[in-house]
């Protein structure tokens, strides 16, 4: 959420922000700023009125002492309608502060002046590419490999629960685990501390991350408790500090979390749902970040950094995009996605997204540090992923088989498979 005297401040910024990210229509804008108005001239009213009444009220005090009663009564007459006054104005006070709430939690957060104005994945920029992308025809796709020796059964996930939920059979069921443990040791040699999150959040944690309101069709719901299932650990992860104040020597506060995820992702058909390309359910290693406002753009490229050294480790060619403003989403100021390339498909498919939502989540959650002058300012929160696991699995079985059908282990998961090939 953005600070509303920013928006006042940044009217016109604001408004193109909004265009620039695909927002057909920027008025919200001017909405939100009459509506702060409305509410600022009714917290005068209130306050005059509550002055006037305390006044009179110190008044009946002195005409009781001095024997005018009837003088006093009167008096007394008219702080009792103040007050009843006062009561209608403060429900009315409250209205309007929800209202202008919900003003400013449907505008979207602002670009960072660095990200590329585009409307679709067509205007995202190459940033950086590592590796060389395999073009040799004679590799198979991801799903053929795995139906060959049955390594993931789809049908029974289907069976069992619905499209997009299989089960990992065997050696890709280890081949996971393994790139779950390795992506979590190396950030822990990074500084990161491990976490181990609820599935499950509240409409609060929902709403401080920004997945509400903007990707509620995108969430699973269990109505009878009000939680959600969460699309990613960032949810969670991010909320932990939610209505704190960190001391500045806490900062930058860094974590890791593995969990699964839960993704409706409807809408989408064709090739990009195939195999492990597109699922309801898939694992995941996130890490999130909470840093001072002025280190968060230092922050996102060493974040970046790491993602892009565990495809480096692994072997995998790659490209990061940085994100166009109409390809970044609604809440982050800067993002960098990460994709692997896909030698069964001869196509890429992102396996990370690295963003910067500088104080747009705090702010949602009240999230803030005291600094040495005893102020306290919102800090900046940081996320990305490192990695996303059925992709890189993908890449993983296409890049590293063999003509003969078998499948090397890449060297850096050998010391937690035990052996050279799956």
């Amino acid at each position: 959420m953005l600070d509303i005297n920013f928006i006042k401040e940044n009217k016109e910024i604001v408004k193109k922000g909004m265009i620039d990210k695909g927002e057909k229509d920027s008025s919200l804008v001017d909405q939100v700023i009459a509506k702060d108005e409305e509410w600022r001239s009714q917290v005068h009213k209130v306050d005059a009125l509550r002055s006037e009444s305390n006044a009179k009220a110190k008044q009946i005090g002195a005409l009781m002492g001095q024997g005018k009663k009837e003088e006093a009564q009167a008096i007394i007459a008219e702080t009792s309608k103040d007050k009843d006054t006062i009561k209608q104005l403060e429900e009315q006070l409250k209205t309007l502060q929800e209202e202008r709430e919900e003003l400013l939690l449907r505008i979207p957060n602002v670009p960072h002046p660095s990200v590329p104005v585009g409307a679709s994945e067509n205007d995202n920029e190459t940033f950086a590419t590592w590796g060389e992308p395999n073009k040799e025809e004679w590799r198979k796709p991801h799903w053929d490999i795995v139906e060959r020796y049955g390594w993931v059964d789809f049908e029974r996930g289907v069976k069992v629960t619905g499209a997009g939920f299989p089960f990992y059979v065997g050696p890709v069921a280890q081949l996971q685990r393994a790139l779950i443990n390795y992506f979590i040791n190396e950030a822990g040699d990074a500084g990161y501390t491990e976490l181990q999150a609820p599935y499950f959040v509240n409409e609060d944690s929902a709403r401080g991350t920004g997945q509400i309101p903007d990707k509620e069709d995108m969430m699973y719901v269990v109505p009878r408790d009000e939680f959600f299932a969460i699309p990613t650990a960032e949810v969670p992860v991010t909320n932990f500090h939610r209505d704190e104040i960190l001391s500045e020597e806490q900062l930058p506060v860094k974590y890791v979390c593995y969990t699964p995820c839960w993704r409706r992702e409807a809408g989408s058909y064709g090739k990009d749902v195939r195999g492990l390309n597109r699922l309801h359910q898939f694992d995941k290693v996130e890490l999130v970040k909470i840093v001072k406002p002025e280190e968060s753009y230092e922050e996102l490229e060493s974040l970046r950094l790491h993602s892009e050294k565990l495809l480096q480790a692994l072997e995998l060619p790659y490209r990061t995009l940085l994100m166009c403003t109409g390809d970044m989403g609604f809440t982050q100021t800067k993002k960098y996605d990460l994709e692997v390339w896909s030698p069964g498909q001869q196509r890429w498919l992102e396996v990370s997204s690295c963003s910067n939502f500088e104080s747009f989540q705090a702010r949602r959650m009240q999230l803030r540090y005291r600094k040495e002058e005893k102020k306290t300012e919102m800090v900046h929160t940081l996320n990305g992923s490192a990695l996303a696991l059925p992709r890189v699995v993908s890449a993983i079985l296409e890049a590293y088989q063999e003509e003969n059908g078998k499948v090397r282990v890449p060297e850096v998961l050998k010391p937690f498979l035990g052996r050279d090939y799956l």
